[in-house]
This record gives C-alpha cells, structure tokens and sequence, in this order.
C-alpha cells in the first residue's frame, strides 16, 4: 500500500492519566493503543488485500471483505469521535451543555435531565457490544438517540453524530468489570460539551 492511503492511530487530546479517577491510565491506555490500533491494523491488512487483488488481477469475495472493513472503519471513526468528545472532568469535561446546543437540549426533551435520563437508558439499554449515540437528524432538524450494534449495524443514513458512548466491556472492564451502569454514571463527569456543542453547530447550520 502506498505510503499516505492507509490509516493511523490518533494521539489523544489529553493525557493517560487525563481522564481519572472515572477512567484509569491502565483503561485508556489499553482501550487506545489495543484496541483502537486494532481496528486502524485491521482496515489497513483489508486495504492491503485489495491492492494486491488489484495488481494481481485476482478474485475477491467482495461482500465478506467489505463487510470487514465496515467493522474496522466503524471502530476507527467512533472511536476517534469517542476520545474527542472527552475531556478531563473539571477541565472540560461535566457540568451541562450551554449554548445552542443546550437550547435545542431543551426545545426536544423539555430539560437536561430528561435528556440526561434518556440517554443513560439508551446506553443501559444496548445489547452485547456496542455503542449510546446522540444524534442529528438532518432530515427532522431534531436531536435524536441511536444504539449502534457492533460498529457497523443499525447506522442510520441521513443522521450526524454528536456525541458517543463506547459500550463494549473492553472500554471498561478493568476500571468497572462487569458493571456497566457505573461507566455510564462515569461518562458524565467527563463528556466534553464544547465539543459536542461545535458538532451540532457545524451540522445543524446546513
């Protein structure tokens, strides 16, 4: 594969260490160079097989490779949404959103906490693996609560995401084992509201 036309693992906006007690350095050090790298490993080998079939001339089973590299694109890009709409809790993280995004909050779901709870039953509520999503609707002009399955199913087209919450065990479990709902209480002391804020801003203008 020719240098420049793969994908590379991004360093984080903050520190290992950044995001305790809520998130250890041992938790977001293995979630980000395990199992982040994994998924920008896989797609790249993918990438690499159809170069090869390329040059080659070769057959390929085209549904089951492109189902692959969804998976692995999937986790790449929700990741890299995750860590960005992090931030250490005190110092950009917490607290409630302001602006237009707080507003639209409001206009939908008639308070923050309303929102809050629906959301932490949308996360509660994903089954296996996966991920609670806040959504954009282009087509409503409304915010909306998605579950993504995996990485790459249930994606609903026509919808700009805004804020993510990693829900396989690996982004948990050697802070929080098996308990889920704690993580999830976790999440709020550090979601990074600006951040969401200028997604929704970006999306919601055009």
């Amino acid at each position: 594969m020719d240098a420049g036309k793969g994908y590379t693992l991004p360093h984080l906006p903050y520190g290992y260490k950044a995001l305790a007690p809520y998130i250890s350095e041992n938790q977001l050090t293995l979630h980000h160079q395990k199992h982040h790298q994994a998924y920008v490993t896989g797609a790249n080998a993918i990438l690499e097989k159809l170069d090869k079939a390329r040059k080659d001339n070769a057959d390929l089973d085209m549904k089951a490779l492109l189902k692959e590299l969804s998976f692995h694109l999937g986790g790449y890009r929700l990741h890299n949404l995750f860590w960005e709409n992090l931030a250490p809790a005190g110092v950009g993280g917490g607290g409630i959103p302001k602006g237009e995004l707080s507003e639209e909050i409001d206009a939908e779901f008639g308070t923050f906490e309303r929102f809050k709870k629906e959301f932490t039953l949308t996360a509660s509520g994903v089954e296996g693996s996966g991920w609670a999503v806040l959504t954009y609707c282009m087509n409503t002009r409304r915010l909306m609560m998605m579950q993504i399955e995996k990485h790459n199913v249930n994606i609903i087209p026509g919808f700009r995401i805004l804020m993510v919450l990693d829900l396989w065990e690996h982004a948990y479990y050697l802070d929080y084992m098996n308990d889920r709902a704690k993580f999830i209480e976790a999440f709020w002391h550090l979601v990074n509201w600006d951040e969401v804020q200028a997604r929704f801003v970006t999306h919601s203008k055009k």
